[in-house]
């Protein structure tokens, strides 16, 4: 377990001729996609690309797209070959809920590099509801989004490192994020997850309820191990940055958390062995250059790189971290699972559509799920989250 100019718009990917810059060999221009103008993902793919343009004439254009399903078309389309995409990620490479579906099926990624900061991701508690560790959380109100099956999988993690489950809580169905920290302000809702620097918890943590974080102690492994086995991207990490941080079940900062990466820049194989190695080590060797070029950029660092992580790693990547000297045999062996993964999860998608093309969408999504699950038992392999709505 691993711890932790640019312009918007459709276009070619990539287009031709080398960009200057010694080992690096970009082209002249790249693409990838990522959340909307508004979202930090963006500005932090804005200031890598104002890195890229001076030092190697790279020009970037980042194409935003407003949900999973649209920042994951242009990989598919050919579009663009990478993306700076959230755990939703996962989810594609899985085939599994809005990716689920005749349209889709499993992808093959692969991960680049991630942003890994001292950021966390978990369950914010109200100040006022007496929650003090995650198993306290039971018989609690606890927001569900519609719509937003990342959350509500990382909420079932938060869940299950406390030995309970969504039958444990009381459900507040939300129709959005932004209701669902309204929710826990206005007392409708007791817990909601989200990152632990985000505005809306200044509202929080000036309410009358305030807020409150519960810790996830690193030396839980059987809780941190159900944890994981519900959300597979969750990984212990000690929280530096959070609202009203030093309100925790420790009492200090930094605590012991929960984090995951984000932007998460995942491609696929159209992404060339030249684009993988170059836009990796472009990043990671111009770390001082990029740090303070958008908002919380501080895990675009080697050293913060988690290498046995849920995705297997592009080849270009590759190149570079054995360069660095992490590539061992340990990382090696994590990253053949991996692809083996991956090609469990094709083979049986490919068997399964062969089979069941013609049937009506509900069925079809019902009878994927149960073959998925089949397929990865059979392999020897975890199935995290079996059924999906």
């Amino acid at each position: 377990m691993g711890k932790l100019a640019v312009a918007t718009g459709a276009g070619l990917a990539l287009s031709a001729g080398a960009a200057f810059g010694a080992d690096v060999k970009l082209p002249n221009q790249i693409s990838w996609t990522a959340y909307g103008t508004t979202s930090s993902g963006y500005a932090q793919s804005v200031g890598i690309g104002q890195m890229l343009k001076k030092n190697y004439g790279t020009g970037l254009r980042v194409i935003p797209g407003k949900n999973d399903v649209s920042r994951m078309v242009p990989l598919r389309s050919g579009q663009s070959p990478i993306c700076a995409c959230g755990v939703a990620a996962y989810m594609a490479a899985e085939g599994t809920h809005m990716f689920g579906t005749k349209k889709w099926g499993p992808m093959r990624l692969y991960s680049l590099f991630n942003n890994i900061g001292n950021t966390g991701f978990q369950l914010v508690v109200a100040g006022d509801a007496g929650i003090k560790t995650p198993a306290d959380l039971k018989g609690k109100r606890v927001t569900w989004v519609k719509g937003a099956p990342a959350l509500n999988i990382n909420t079932a993690g938060v869940l299950a490192f406390g030995g309970l489950t969504w039958d444990d809580v009381k459900k507040v169905v939300v129709p959005g994020w932004k209701q669902s920290a309204e929710a826990v302000i206005n007392g409708q809702a007791d817990a909601t997850f989200g990152s632990t620097v985000s505005g809306a918890y200044n509202k929080l943590a000036a309410s009358p309820r305030g807020l409150f974080w519960t810790t996830f102690p690193h030396a839980e492994k059987e809780a941190w191990q159900r944890s994981i086995d519900r959300a597979p991207w969750r990984a212990p990490a000690m929280i530096k940055n959070a609202i009203d941080g030093k309100k925790n079940t420790s009492g200090n900062m930094p605590f012991e958390g929960s984090t995951q990466p984000y932007p998460i820049f995942v491609a696929t194989s159209k992404a060339s062995d030249d684009v993988g190695y170059g836009l990796t080590k472009a990043v990671m060797e111009n770390f001082d250059q990029i740090k303070d070029a958008g908002p919380a950029m501080g895990g675009y660092q080697l050293s913060r790189q988690n290498l046995k992580w849920v995705f297997p790693i592009h080849p270009g990547a590759i190149k570079y971290y054995k360069e660095k000297g992490l590539w061992t045999d340990d990382v090696e062996k994590h990253h053949q699972a991996n692809l083996k993964r991956q090609d469990v999860l094709a083979a049986a998608w490919k068997d399964y559509m062969g089979a069941n093309k013609d049937k009506a969408d509900e069925a079809f999504v019902k009878g994927w799920q149960a073959a998925r699950v089949a397929a990865l038992k059979k392999a020897g392999m975890g199935a995290p989250f079996p059924t999906w709505e």
